[in-house]
């Protein structure tokens, strides 16, 4: 019986020996790996073997995660952290930090920390970071693109045994976990939904490539870039719905409700149909697409959809009974106790 063994591109682990069953079901987790057997003159993608023809003709698993980049690999170095997710409608994320270990997270995000918890601030992203001055200026650089702030907040265990720190969402909704080695080494996300992370991953820069997705896409040209293996804690306005795209499979979305999406999903926009849909539908001018293949993430309340609702309905714009139901107005006001006119 044939021996396999298996390595993945761009790394020196081999694995094996397999026997046929084993080697299959590894095929079919690990469609890019490498594999050889007594027999072959050498390494020869799996894909290309007739022993495994089967395992593609289904394609892989819906649920796999995007294969990391031989560059993304050699930078996973993030601290490993445990959380637990508070609440449901104003949620927190509270971290759990062994000795040594650190999260990074947004300015003001912080609610809670032990004592034995420091907190510091950094110039740029808050990530291990090589090369000196310079990549520490371009991560602020970054930072400031993104519309964040030149530093951010770190927070490291000094004492012994376990200590947490909590973090919490700025506006109603819901904390999305992710770890990014699940999902590739990264993800694309709105320039305001990063709220916390374990040390190590990097915010970056991603560019819309087409000028009517900066101009109309909800979001502009620019968006978040987190890359790294570790956890990352997303923030996501009102109810937060997951979708996996198969390839080709595309979906229209509202331009705001996009939170976040796989680096291999393409988001482009189109006119949410004819001159009166656009003007009296109420959902705007262009829609969001996303097509496949890749997970999105998506978010029921946008903060400018809440915002907005809140402006019309203040004093300022003429709102302030908008809503209430009064016929009497003022004298209305006067009965129940709200004499403020």
């Amino acid at each position: 019986m044939s021996q396999w063994y298996f390595i993945q591109p761009g790394q020196s682990e081999r694995l094996g020996p397999f026997d046929a069953d084993q080697a299959f079901a590894y095929v079919r987790q690990h469609p890019a790996a490498l594999c050889w057997r007594q027999g072959l003159s050498g390494w020869q993608p799996a894909r290309a073997m007739p022993e495994f023809a089967e395992a593609f003709e289904s394609g892989p698993p819906q649920d796999m995660p995007p294969i990391p980049l031989p560059e993304q690999l050699a930078r996973m170095q993030s601290d490993d952290i445990d959380y637990r997710i508070v609440g449901n409608d104003m949620p927190f994320v509270e971290v759990e930090l062994d000795p040594g270990e650190s999260a990074v997270a947004e300015a003001g995000a912080m609610m809670y920390k032990d004592a034995a918890i420091e907190m510091g601030t950094v110039f740029g992203d808050g990530s291990r970071q090589e090369g000196g001055l310079m990549n520490k200026l371009l991560s602020a650089g970054r930072r400031i693109v993104t519309g964040e702030s030149l530093f951010t907040t770190v927070f490291t265990h000094q004492g012994r045994g376990k200590a947490r720190v909590a973090f919490a969402a700025p506006y109603p909704g819901t904390v999305l976990p992710l770890r990014l080695a699940e999902h590739g080494g990264c993800i694309i996300c709105q320039k305001d939904s990063f709220l916390a992370g374990a040390r190590g991953v990097r915010l970056g820069v991603f560019l819309q490539k087409r000028i009517l997705t900066g101009l109309f896409g909800g979001e502009g040209f620019i968006m978040q870039k987190i890359e790294g293996d570790g956890w990352v804690f997303v923030h996501a306005g009102g109810t937060l719905v997951e979708r996996d795209l198969a390839a080709g499979e595309r979906i229209d979305v509202d331009t705001g409700c996009v939170v976040a999406f796989h680096p291999g999903v393409s988001m482009d926009v189109r006119a949410a149909g004819g001159i009166k849909s656009m003007l009296f539908a109420g959902e705007g001018m262009f829609l969001a697409t996303l097509t496949g293949p890749g997970k999105v993430w998506l978010q029921s309340l946008p903060f400018s959809r809440m915002a907005g609702r809140m402006l019309a309905a203040a004093p300022q714009t003429g709102g302030k009974d908008v809503g209430e139901g009064s016929v009497l107005g003022g004298l209305g006001r006067l009965l129940d106790g709200d004499n403020r006119f």
